[in-house]
């Protein structure tokens, strides 16, 4: 028996009845020939891990511009906080680790330069409209390997496009989720402390008293609260996996109070109309320009159109890059101080 084989038959000794068993995966685009080693989802996790893309987040902002230090967070650390949160509610519910840590790790491949500032400017633009869990399946399925894309299960793909707003097929994709909002309120208060913006005693006592006074506290309430109510319903309910009455309100009352005195703060916020500025400038420079773009995107403009393969092409730069492109195309070499 095959290593892959044998662990699809473990798989159903110690996972729950409601977990995906990578031996029942609705399969793949394109058949391929399963690995020996290696059940589906765990192939998809290393493609992931291994993808171009992937390695680009530790360059893209989570919440602010270009901080001076090495400590906060970027689109990098906050895909990996996520999925260690992700894998001890999977754990402990005994639901399957590996499609947990597969969709974990793709969430927000395609998440543009600049954070969300960066989004909400290509959903301006784009008469598509942009929105970066979209983007993240379609890195996936047609941005990643010059073009050819990752080819992942159903499962994987399906995790990965409603880990924001949606509720994902299976109850792994739907634990991604919970653990996608844990993980960035809980280090956006980290990083906004370190960014003197907050203090820990700013919080609500309200608040702190249901999910405690620092981080590591929150972080393991909210995740005890997950795992105390267990699986509920059926997969695609929105009761699927839920928090206790108490904690849920609790953390409503955090993010609203995080949305009031960070995500809306002109501390936070200042920079951000720059950097959208950068993101106009460029999407009308390569929309008038196509043959500036990289081959493979301008191939893309010609199956998918030009305004796709625009936003295609910024979404996946990183900050430093996006910012030394515009530089380069429009600021002249002679005035920059060397």
């Amino acid at each position: 028996m095959l290593p892959r084989e044998q662990w699809e038959q473990f798989e159903h000794i110690i996972l729950c009845d409601k977990a995906a068993f990578s031996d029942m995966s609705e399969g793949r685009e394109k058949q391929e020939e399963k690995c020996s080693i290696r059940s589906e989802y765990r192939r998809d996790r290393d493609r992931i891990l291994h993808c171009n893309s992937f390695r680009r987040l530790k360059h893209k902002t989570q919440v602010f511009l270009s901080p001076a230090g090495d400590h906060y967070r970027t689109r990098l650390t906050h895909t990996l906080e996520v999925s260690q949160i992700a894998g001890t509610i999977a754990r402990a519910l005994r639901l399957n680790e590996d499609l947990t840590e597969a969709i974990a790790l793709g969430h927000d491949l395609g998440h543009t330069p600049f954070g969300h500032a960066g989004e909400r400017m290509l959903n301006e633009l784009s008469p598509y409209g942009f929105h970066h869990y979209e983007q993240s399946l379609r890195v996936v399925d047609k941005l990643e390997k010059e073009g050819k894309g990752l080819n992942l299960t159903y499962e994987v793909r399906d995790g990965i496009l409603k880990h924001t707003n949606a509720v994902a097929k299976t109850y792994e994709g739907y634990a991604v989720r919970f653990a996608d909002v844990i993980a960035y309120i809980n280090h956006d208060i980290d990083d906004s402390i370190r960014a003197g913006i907050l203090r820990e005693d700013d919080i609500p006592s309200k608040i702190t008293s249901v999910l405690g006074h620092d981080k590591s506290s929150r972080i393991t309430t909210l995740v005890n609260s997950l795992i105390e109510c267990g699986l509920n319903g059926k997969a695609g309910d929105e009761d699927s996996l839920k928090m206790t009455p108490e904690v849920e309100t609790a953390y409503k009352a955090l993010h609203r109070f995080m949305f009031d005195s960070v995500y809306t703060n002109p501390a936070c916020k200042s920079e951000e109309r720059k950097a959208q500025d950068m993101i106009a400038f460029l999407y009308k420079y390569y929309t008038d320009h196509l043959e500036r773009l990289p081959a493979m995107y301008m191939n893309l403009a010609y199956h998918y159109g030009i305004d796709m393969a625009v936003c295609d092409y910024i979404s996946g730069m990183t900050d430093v890059f996006a910012v030394e492109t515009f530089k380069e195309l429009f600021i002249p070499a002679a005035w920059m101080i060397k």
